[in-house]
């Protein structure tokens, strides 16, 4: 068996390093405790930076993906891939050194297709921390989870046909729960990972207005709005994640 890790990356030169040397820790770990290796793939979604160098940097393979889109960038890494298991990782996102050992842990059950891993934000602002709790009831109220960290059988990510490239937003949490159906459909299970949890970025909430947070992440213009590119080109003129 072999991991393929997949990090979608726009313009992420800064945040990549320290995303990688966490990946790698965590290959390493599960290398040591089950001989399972690890290909790393880093996916150039038409960066104006140096992230494609960085990623070579370190050692990756670099699938080169011109049109921006995350879903599409995600999708170009899988098809790329080599592994039977295909973990998504977004490029602003540090994962513990024993997260993929729990990731092979859940998908030595036969009828486990995959799953997504619970995210810890640690916004600065007290109202940002707040909405984000909120958030989190909401998620779990609707089995929502987001792509910070994603892993499924490769066969059947291909089967269910990849996540969507027509959504600016949102793709991650529509492929979680149509793997859910298809799991469903073939007596399969999908499962949350809510022990180890990765550190995803808040760089966004951080920087931006509260207004703006309120508006773009909310989940009725997320819904309304999600196929629409004009709406989101302000979150797509910084790194994607």
């Amino acid at each position: 068996m072999m991991f393929s890790v997949i990090v979608p990356a726009c313009n992420e030169e800064e945040y990549l390093p320290l995303t990688l040397e966490h990946i790698s820790a965590a290959a390493d770990q599960l290398r040591a405790t089950t001989e399972i290796s690890t290909e790393i793939i880093v996916v150039d979604n038409n960066s104006t930076d140096t992230t494609a160098s960085v990623a070579q940097d370190w050692g990756t393979k670099v699938v080169h993906e011109p049109v921006r889109s995350i879903g599409g960038a995600r999708n170009a890494g899988a098809k790329d891939a080599t592994g039977e298991i295909l973990v998504f990782i977004d490029a602003d996102v540090t994962v513990p050194t024993t997260l993929f050992s729990e990731i092979h842990r859940v998908m030595s059950d036969p009828h486990c297709v995959g799953g997504g891993v619970d995210a810890d934000y640690r916004p600065r602002r007290i109202a940002v921390r707040v909405y984000l709790r909120a958030w989190r009831l909401l998620a779990r109220c609707t089995g929502m989870v987001q792509g910070a960290t994603q892993f499924w059988e490769s066969s059947v990510f291909t089967q269910v046909g990849g996540y969507d490239e027509r959504a600016w937003i949102g793709e991650d949490v529509d492929f979680y729960w149509r793997m859910k159906r298809s799991a469903r459909a073939s007596k399969g299970t999908v499962e949350f990972v809510r022990s180890p949890r990765v550190l995803a970025s808040t760089r966004r909430f951080d920087k931006w207005p509260l207004w703006r947070i309120l508006v773009w992440t909310n989940p009725v213009f997320i819904v309304l709005f999600r196929r629409w590119k004009g709406a989101w080109g302000g979150w797509y003129s910084d790194p994607v994640r």
